[in-house]
Parts: structure tokens; C-alpha cells; sequence
């Protein structure tokens, strides 16, 4: 089972929290206080009911854990690994009410996370025999991204910065200010106190912007929307200029597009349905004992 990162664990923590707070309020699941003998115990099974890729597992232990620490939570597989149509991911033990009041909670925190794996997989394996890594975005779920991109890494995919903390991003809009004048904007980036480290990106939609940039030596360019025909160009220029900046394509990627995307030359490609739109996967519990 991969572990969460600190960072991630802590988080996941809070989530919990709040997840078991919401669905079993101050009185704790009613129906299987009435219908279930405190003393009985069972076994239940976290089963795929759809193909995809597992990510979660340590929540969903950390959740039942939390309902009772007599629950046994037992993985059968790491997170990260293909499943298919009857699967088998975990399994927990333990006092029966105990596995009745974590299923949902642990449903939920497997299903999105999965979901989220099992599309970044999609997107890895699309653009697979090209140098093109596939990297998440900021376009996560409020209070989820530490445990999102931790599923787009199970999924194969790369995390691309955690927040507007952790890495400098210039966009359109912070050019709008600055008379679009990328040198300077990239300068100021570079010069302002406790920014030295940080990768530089600036965001280009033009060619002419991209020529602009380049001798500057960014760390990454990210191309917005660019054609097919545009990226290949971009690649040749950033080779003759500056080959340690990376070239980053973004906006219009699907699963229809990606592909041809990867095939220019590209070194990154971020995709924000990674996160935005990944379906949960269909996982159940099903009782065993």
C-alpha cells in the first residue's frame, strides 16, 4: 500500500475529520445502532466494479481506523496498481457496525481518488513513446489537492506546482500589467526577495512571445493554446536559444488531442481534467461474513 507523504497524510486527516463529522453526526449511524448487535463482528471486501487504477488505500485505512481502532484494515493490493471488473482492493474486519459507519465515508475517498488515477493513466499511456511527461494542475477540488495530485503520481502522471507558493507562474494577466513586457516580468520574478530557487514559467500564446522569452532562460514555457504546427516551431526555436528551458503545451489537451500534442516535441503537457473532471470509479463493499 504507498504511503502518503507527511503533507499528504495531515491532510487527509483533516478531510477525514470532516468527512466522518458530516455523515455521522453527534448520535453516530442510528440504523446499525438499532438493527446490529454491538458484539457482532464480520468481514467486508473493497471491491472494483470497473476497470481502472487504485489510489486511496491509505485513506480509506486511515478512515477506518478512526471509526474504531478495532477495525482491521488489510490491503491487497498497493495504490498505483491496474484493476479490473471484480477486484479485490482491501479488506477490513472487525465490529460490524464499526465497517457499517466507515463504508460510505471510505467509499468516497477511494472512488475520487481512483477516479483521478485511472484518468491520469489514460492520459499517460495516450502519449506513452514520447518524451512528453503529463502533469496535473491547480484546478482541484477545495481542500483535495494534496491528495489529488498524490493520485495523479499513483496514475503515472507529475505533479506540477502545489499552489501560488511553491513556484513562480506568470501569466496573461500578470503580463496585462507589466505592458506585456516578458523580460521584465521574468526579472522581477528573479529579483524579489525569496523567490531565489523557485522555477520561473511564463506563459506564451504567440510565437513572437515565445522569441521574447527564450533568452531570458526560464525554466519552463508553457505554450497556451498553441497549434500543432506552432509547438513543433517552438521546440525548434527553444533548441537553438535556450534547450534547458522546458516546453510545456496547455489548453485544448483531451483525450483526443493529446497524442498529437505529445508527437511535437513538448517535454511537459498539463491537463487540468485530471483533476477537474476525473470520474470516481465504481468501487463497492461487499460483506463477506
Amino acid at each position: 500500500m504507498t504511503g502518503f507523504t507527511s503533507d499528504e497524510a495531515a491532510a487527509c486527516r483533516r478531510l477525514v475529520e470532516l468527512a466522518l463529522a458530516e455523515d455521522l453526526g453527534a448520535t453516530g449511524d442510528r440504523t446499525s445502532l438499532a438493527l446490529i448487535p454491538a458484539d457482532q463482528t464480520g468481514e467486508a471486501a473493497f471491491v472494483a466494479r470497473t476497470a481502472g487504477v487504485v489510489a486511496g488505500l491509505p485513506a480509506a485505512h486511515l478512515i477506518c481506523s478512526s471509526v474504531d481502532p478495532a477495525l482491521r484494515f488489510t490491503p491487497v493490493l498497493v495504490d498505483g496498481s491496474p484493476v479490473e471488473r471484480g477486484t479485490t482492493l482491501a479488506t477490513v474486519s472487525g465490529p460490524l457496525r464499526s465497517i457499517l459507519a466507515a463504508e460510505r465515508t471510505a467509499l468516497n475517498f477511494l472512488q475520487r481518488l481512483t477516479g483521478v488515477a485511472s484518468l491520469t493513466r489514460k492520459y499517460v499511456e495516450a502519449a506513452a513513446g514520447f518524451r512528453a511527461k503529463i502533469l496535473d494542475t491547480r484546478k482541484t477540488t477545495p481542500g483535495w489537492r494534496l491528495l489529488e495530485k498524490y493520485a495523479v503520481r499513483m496514475g503515472g502522471g507529475t505533479n506540477h506546482r502545489l499552489g501560488l507558493h511553491d513556484g513562480i507562474l506568470i501569466k496573461d494577466n500578470h503580463l496585462a500589467g507589466l505592458g506585456d513586457d516578458i523580460p521584465k516580468a521574468i526579472a522581477a520574478a528573479r529579483d524579489f526577495p525569496g523567490n531565489a530557487g523557485l522555477p520561473v514559467i511564463v506563459e506564451v500564446d504567440t510565437l513572437d512571445q515565445l522569441d521574447a522569452a527564450l533568452p531570458c532562460g526560464p525554466e519552463v514555457v508553457l505554450l497556451d493554446n498553441m497549434t500543432a504546427d506552432m509547438m513543433r516551431t517552438a521546440v525548434a526555436r527553444r533548441d537553438a536559444v535556450s534547450p534547458q528551458t522546458l516546453l510545456e503545451a496547455s489548453g485544448g489537451v483531451n483525450m483526443v488531442t493529446v497524442r498529437d500534442i505529445a508527437a511535437t516535441g513538448v517535454d511537459r503537457i498539463s491537463v487540468g481534467a485530471l483533476t477537474h473532471s476525473a470520474t470516481a470509479l465504481d468501487i463497492g463493499l461487499d460483506y463477506q461474513s
